[in-house]
């Protein structure tokens, strides 16, 4: 990779754009994957209601049924590194810009987090629920009642309202904001525990996130943090000085992570995807 040397250098680095996670307060950690990388989620039926009957002379209550379960397995896929090395002349060069530390902390704020935010986006998208996710032109016209009928749905659906969380493109929002039917609320309180939100619609947080943190074709999405666990099990960041072969820093980096939908939580999820 190429270096740019020069007799006087600034100190103050041109950083790249970025953003702290913008998921992780939409997604639980509720499962334990300490000392393995699969784990099994049971979930048990329930039975419907009978009439008691107080004549009959045996099984009042009803025939009995043996309740059965499903098992969930959620395994870890995402195995994730990098490397890169910093020369110590290109370090003393550039007036210790390129200090590893500091490239370190870019790296994962600049590709690291992002990657996280993206993955699990993706996954919200892929395990929607078929009848939760509606194909729709979206305009500065009828960009509100979308989300309000989304709203309604998710109701229907027994996802509580307190806690979900809406992930939109720029484009959906900026629909949202010159729609004459809009009209803004916002809970500062809410805004500063949820990191990157903007404000709020129908008491839903609202995230605006980049454009290609999307599928194509996506306009927005609410979840709740039940629908998703996210494990990151393992994020291990080093930094080696003068290893063999090498005067300078070599930094490694390894972060082991998933997301998974919950089969009983999927019904917590919503997406609005652009007519086709």
């Amino acid at each position: 990779m190429a270096v740019n040397y020069a007799e006087k250098f600034s100190s103050i680095i041109d950083e790249e754009l970025s953003k702290e996670s913008l998921t992780d307060g939409a997604v639980n950690k509720d499962y334990d994957f300490d000392g393995v990388n699969k784990v099994n989620v049971y979930s048990v039926a329930t039975v419907p209601l009978n009439d008691y009957d107080m004549n009959a002379e045996s099984n009042r209550y009803g025939t009995p049924v043996e309740l059965g379960n499903d098992v969930q397995t959620l395994e870890l896929t995402q195995d994730k590194s990098f490397t890169f090395s910093i020369d110590r002349r290109n370090a003393t060069d550039t007036m210790m810009a390129m200090s590893a530390a500091k490239a370190l902390a870019r790296e994962i704020k600049e590709v690291v987090t992002p990657t996280i935010d993206k993955y699990r986006i993706s996954k919200w998208v892929l395990n929607a629920p078929v009848n939760q996710v509606k194909q729709e032109t979206i305009t500065s016209d009828n960009a509100y009642s979308s989300f309000l009928e989304a709203s309604m749905i998710l109701f229907d659906a027994k996802v509580p309202t307190s806690g979900r969380i809406a992930f939109v493109t720029p484009a959906y929002y900026k629909c949202v904001k010159l729609d004459k039917n809009f009209v803004s609320s916002g809970d500062k309180a809410q805004e500063l525990a949820i990191n990157g939100a903007v404000g709020m619609i129908d008491k839903t947080s609202i995230i605006v996130a980049p454009t290609d943190y999307f599928a194509s074709g996506v306009n927005y999405l609410i979840t709740h943090p039940m629908a998703m666990t996210a494990p990151i099990k393992l994020a291990d960041y080093k930094q080696h000085e003068n290893p063999q072969g090498i005067n300078g820093w070599l930094v490694e980096g390894r972060i082991y992570f998933d997301a998974f939908v919950l089969k009983n939580k999927k019904n917590a999820i919503y997406v609005s995807r652009q007519q086709a």
